[in-house]
C-alpha cells in the first residue's frame, strides 16, 4: 500500500472499500457516506483514531504494527537499552538522520487525518435509534481532544509544524502546506483543546475507560502551553533562522514571560476543575510512601489518572524490565546518574555533582555512604546490600531493582556472575547493573506465563499537573505559597519532607525540576522536559554511568560497585533539540522544509 502520510493518510481512502475494514455483504462496497449515516460504522471510525495512538508504553522499540516510536526514556539520561536493535541507539550516539528516521510524523498525520475526516461528517449521522445531541457532542469532542493530541505529538519533537485542519483529497494541490509558526501551532491545539473541553464530561464511566475526557482535554492544554512558555520555544535565538521558503519566521525572537502565567493558569484551571469532579492524588489504603508510588501504576483507573491508554494484556515491558532470573529479558537498564538523584529519607541529595573523572561528589550533610554494607536491615532494605542503597527516599525502591533488593520473595544479582549477571546470556541483560522496576506487577509471573493483567498507561495525571502549575507559576510569579502547596503536596505523598523555606526563584526551579525527575521518572517527561529546558546537552552528552557488570562474584565484590561507563552519548546542539522529517515526507510536499541544522 503507498505510504501516504501528511498528504492525509490518504491510504484510508482505500480502507472503504476493503472488506475487513468493516462488516458487509460480499458484494458491497462501504463509501465514506455510509459510514457516516450509520451509527455503528460511525462509532467503528473514532474508535480507529484512539487505536492509532502512540505507544508509549513501549521503550524499546517500534511495536508489530509500526506506530509510532517511543523513545523518551532510553534517548533520555534515565536509561540505556540493551536491546541492539532499539532505534534509541541511533539518536545516542549521532547516527540519525532523515534517511532513517522513525515514522512518528507519518503517524500522527494518518491519525489527523482520520479527525479531520470525522469532524467534517459527523454531522451526516441522523439522531436516531438512541443516537442523541449528548453523544454526538461527546464523539466532536473526542474527534477535536485526539487532533489536538496528535498536533501536540508532532509539535513536541518536530517543532513549527504543518496545521492541517481540513482533510485533503488525492486532487488537492499540496504545493501549499507548509509548516506554521511555533506561536499558530500552540494556538491551534489549545483551540482544540478547548472544543473537546466544552463538549466532553469530565469523569468517565466504567464502560468508556480510556476515552477522552474534559480533564484530559484541560491536561492535554496545560502541558502544551508549559511546553510554549520554556526556553525551547519562547524567544529560541538558536532557530532566530527558521524560516518557510516565503521567508516566514517560524520562532518569535521574542521572549514573552506572559506564557508562563498562561500555563499557570491552564494547570491550575485543570487542577480545580478535576479535584471538583472527585481527582486527587492517589494514596494507598496503608499510605505507606512506597505502596503509594507503586500502586498509582498498577491500580488502572485510579482517582489521580486523567487519562490513560488501554494496551490490553499487553506483556513486552513486563519482560524487559524482570531480571533475568525471574524469566525476564533484563534490558532496561537504569542510569546510574538516575539511582544518584534519588535522595535520602530526610530529602536532602546525596550526590550533588561529579568530579571531572567521573567520580561522585558526595554530600556530607547527608547520611550516605559509599562504602561498606548494611549491617541492619531496614524499613525498605535488608542487611548485606551497599550502603549506597541504605536510607534511600520510598521511591527509589518503588522505581528500581538493584543488587542485594527482593523481587518477588528473592533476591536480585546484577553483578558479573549473579543469576541476573552478564555472564547468564550474551544478549539480554542490564547494562547498568539496575533494573527498570516501576510500572512491574510482583503478582505475574513470567516463567509459569500466569497472572497477567490489564495494561494501561497513564498519559495524564494529576501529580503531573501539581508540578506543571509549580513550574509555571514559579516563573511567573516567583516561589509563592502556591508553589510550595503543590510541589510539597507531591513530596508528601512520597513520605518526603517539604522544601526550605525562602528558596529563590533559581533555587526553587531546581528543586522542581529535581522533582520532576524523581516523580515522573519514566513515564516520557525527562526526554522533553530536557529538551524545553535547554539542558540536554548536558544531560545527554557523554558518558552514562553505572555498575561494573563485567565484575562481581558475590553480592559484596567491591569490584562490582564502581561507576562504569555504560554508553558513550553524543548530543548535537542546536540540532539535535527536534527531529528531522523524513525525507520521504520532503519529497512529497515540496513547500515543506526540513528542520533546522538537519
Amino acid at each position: 500500500m503507498k505510504n501516504y502520510s501528511l498528504i492525509g493518510g490518504l491510504f484510508l481512502l482505500s480502507l472503504f472499500s476493503c472488506k475487513r475494514y468493516l462488516d458487509k455483504t460480499p458484494d458491497e462496497d462501504i463509501t465514506l457516506k455510509e459510514v457516516f449515516t450509520n451509527r455503528l460504522y460511525t462509532e467503528s471510525f473514532l474508535t480507529s483514531i484512539y487505536a492509532g495512538q502512540p505507544w508509549e508504553i513501549n521503550p524499546v522499540d517500534i511495536d508489530g504494527i509500526n506506530r509510532y516510536a517511543s523513545p523518551w526514556t532510553g534517548a533520555s539520561d534515565e536509561m540505556e537499552i540493551t536491546f541492539p536493535g532499539s532505534y534509541v541507539h541511533y539518536m545516542n550516539r549521532g547516527g540519525w538522520n532523515a534517511q532513517n528516521i522513525v515514522s512518528n510524523w507519518q503517524f500522527a498525520y494518518q491519525s489527523i487525518r482520520k479527525a479531520d475526516v470525522f469532524l467534517e461528517n459527523i454531522d451526516q449521522l441522523p439522531l436516531q435509534d438512541g443516537y442523541t445531541q449528548d453523544n454526538k457532542n461527546r464523539w466532536i469532542g473526542e474527534a477535536h481532544f485526539l487532533r489536538a493530541f496528535d498536533n501536540f505529538a508532532v509539535f513536541r519533537i518536530y517543532g513549527p509544524m504543518a496545521i492541517m485542519d481540513q482533510a485533503k483529497t488525492p486532487n488537492d494541490d499540496f504545493k501549499s502546506i507548509k509548516r506554521s509558526p511555533v506561536d499558530a501551532c500552540v494556538a491551534f491545539i489549545v483551540k482544540d483543546c478547548d472544543a473537546a473541553a466544552g463538549l466532553l464530561p469530565i469523569t468517565a464511566n466504567s464502560d468508556q475507560q480510556g476515552r477522552a475526557t474534559k480533564a484530559a482535554a484541560l491536561a492535554l492544554k496545560a502541558r502544551v502551553l508549559l511546553y510554549a512558555a520554556s526556553p525551547l520555544f519562547n524567544g529560541n535565538a538558536d532557530f532566530r533562522d527558521f524560516k518557510n521558503p516565503d521567508g516566514e519566521a517560524l520562532f518569535s525572537q521574542a521572549y514573552d514571560a506572559g506564557k508562563w502565567k498562561q500555563a499557570a493558569n491552564a494547570a491550575r484551571e485543570c487542577i480545580e476543575v478535576c479535584e471538583a469532579a472527585g481527582y486527587g492524588l492517589y494514596t494507598a489504603p496503608s499510605n505507606n510512601p512506597v505502596e503509594n508510588y507503586t500502586n498509582l501504576f498498577l491500580q488502572n483507573n485510579n482517582r489521580e489518572i486523567l487519562w490513560a491508554m488501554n494496551r490490553q494484556a499487553f506483556q513486552h515491558l513486563e519482560r524487559c524490565s524482570n531480571p533475568l532470573s525471574y524469566g525476564g529479558f533484563s534490558i532496561l537498564s537504569v542510569s546510574q546518574q538516575l539511582v544518584d538523584a534519588y535522595q535520602d529519607t530526610l530529602g536532602r541529595d546525596v550526590i550533588t555533582g561529579y568530579n571531572a573523572d567521573g567520580s561522585p561528589v558526595i554530600n556530607g550533610d547527608a547520611s550516605y555512604t559509599e562504602t561498606g554494607f548494611a549491617a541492619a536491615s531496614g524499613k525498605n532494605w535488608d542487611a548485606g546490600i551497599s550502603n549506597m542503597y541504605v536510607a534511600r527516599e520510598p521511591r527509589f525502591y518503588a522505581s528500581v531493582h538493584f543488587t542485594g533488593a527482593k523481587w518477588k520473595n528473592t533476591v536480585i544479582q546484577t553483578y558479573f556472575n549473579g543469576k541476573d549477571g552478564a555472564s547468564k546470556n550474551g544478549t539480554d541483560f542490564s547494562k547498568t547493573g539496575y533494573v527498570l522496576r516501576k510500572f512491574s506487577n510482583p503478582l505475574i509471573n513470567i516463567q509459569t506465563n500466569s497472572g497477567w493483567d490489564l495494561k494501561t498507561f497513564i498519559m495524564f495525571r494529576l501529580g503531573e499537573q501539581y508540578l506543571n502549575y509549580a513550574e509555571a507559576l514559579n516563573e511567573s510569579d516567583g516561589p509563592v505559597a502556591d508553589v510550595y502547596t503543590y510541589v510539597n503536596a507531591i513530596r508528601a505523598r512520597a513520605g518526603l519532607p517539604g522544601l526550605p523555606a525562602s528558596l529563590s526563584k533559581e533555587q526553587m526551579r531546581e528543586k522542581i525540576w529535581h522533582e520532576r525527575r524523581i516523580e515522573l521518572a519514566f513515564e516520557g517527561h525527562r526526554y522533553f522536559d530536557t529538551r524545553r529546558w535547554k539542558i540536554a546537552a548536558k544531560t545527554n552528552n557523554g558518558s552514562l554511568l553505572g555498575m561494573n557488570i563485567n565484575s562481581g562474584n558475590s553480592q559484596q565484590d567491591v569490584s562490582f560497585y564502581k561507576r562504569t561507563e555504560a554508553d558513550k552519548r553524543i548530543f548535537k546542539a542546536p540540532r539535535d533539540y527536534f527531529w528531522p522529517v523524513p525525507q520521504s515526507e520532503l519529497d512529497k510536499d515540496p513547500g515543506l522544509i526540513q528542520s533546522m541544522y538537519w
